[in-house]
């Protein structure tokens, strides 16, 4: 695999990356699609895990220390 090969597949990842980051801002817009009227600490979970996994990757890339 060269160089260009590598750079090429990177950019793509990259791409991947930002278009699952835009579905989890608009998905989080729109409150997980769920109707604020009904959260529940099922839905408070929920979005706690997703936090959790989101510090993780950020830990991974540098961006803040693992809690």
């Amino acid at each position: 695999m060269n160089k260009e090969t590598a750079l090429s597949a990177y950019v793509v990842a990259l791409s991947e990356m930002r278009e699952t980051l835009t579905a989890l801002l608009d998905h989080t817009d729109d409150h997980m699609g769920i109707s604020p009227e009904n959260i529940n600490w099922g839905h408070v979970g929920n979005a706690s895990y997703v936090n959790s996994q989101l510090a993780e990757i950020a830990a991974f890339l540098g961006l803040r220390e693992q809690e």
